[in-house]
């Protein structure tokens, strides 16, 4: 079975959605109590009541959650997805902190965030290698900085993929049950980008149904994001390596004083 490569947005409306909160664990808030305790360690807190926070690649809202809960309002939460931005707003009935943006990471800052008025913008879940291209990057870096305010932090996670693997190593297996099981397969076209084969099995009744997609990620060597945040004028707290590829980095916007 041959798929079209498509791209991340439209892979999502079509395959990834509907399982997303399934393939990180199925428990959103559990996952929101796990991230409000990672972004207090990290020192994120609203400086004043009214602390804009900003959550890019949303998803059904386990980061955004956990930014409400730290006391940020509002929380913009983007996501290119109206199906997971649909989940989110289940997730936050009630809430008048959260507000759900369907939009492109690469424009929605300028549009939505007065420059030097957030507190915090988190990009989590893999989402900056979803970008179309690298030159994206810096770009959005530069929106990012212009809308922090002073002492303001960014945090990002994102898989390393600039390691090549081969042979059957390039076999990941993502989440499995009794009813479904997701597998993806990379295949490394270049020196920026690796197209990922994510290949999903359903049960109904006593079958299996399968269905299969392809889209590009980026590959992001960790030096270069890092050197790409100072030019943008963010102060690179820390940058870690954590299990199966993925990075952690740290930033945040100094004060004139300090920088």
């Amino acid at each position: 079975m041959t798929s079209a490569v498509s791209t991340a947005v439209e892979h999502y409306d079509r395959l990834l959605a509907e399982h997303y909160t399934w393939m990180i664990g199925g428990d959103v808030g559990q996952l929101a109590e796990r991230q409000a305790g990672l972004f207090t360690e990290l020192g994120l807190a609203p400086s004043a009541e009214g602390t804009t926070a900003v959550d890019l690649g949303c998803g059904p809202g386990a980061q955004t959650l956990a930014l409400a809960r730290l006391g940020f309002a509002p929380v913009l939460a983007v996501d290119t997805s109206r199906e997971l931005l649909d989940e989110l707003a289940r997730h936050t009935r009630g809430s008048t902190a959260v507000r759900p943006v369907h939009g492109d990471l690469r424009t929605v800052l300028p549009q939505a965030v007065a420059p030097g008025t957030a507190g915090a913008v988190v990009c989590m879940g893999d989402t900056l290698p979803h970008l179309p291209a690298r030159s994206d990057i810096p770009v959005l870096l530069g929106d990012i900085a212009r809308a922090l305010c002073p002492g303001g932090h960014f945090v990002a996670a994102y898989r390393d993929l600039t390691g090549e693997l081969h042979g059957t190593d390039r076999f990941i297996p993502v989440r499995a049950d009794a009813d479904r099981i997701l597998t993806c397969f990379l295949e490394y076209r270049d020196e920026e980008t690796v197209t990922v084969h994510d290949v999903l099995h359903n049960r109904t009744g006593a079958s299996w149904q399968m269905r299969a997609g392809s889209y590009p990620k980026l590959r992001i060597e960790p030096s270069w994001l890092a050197g790409q945040c100072r030019e943008a004028g963010l102060r690179v707290r820390s940058d870690t390596a954590g299990p199966g590829g993925m990075r952690l980095l740290h930033a945040d916007k100094p004060s004139p004083a300090s920088s």
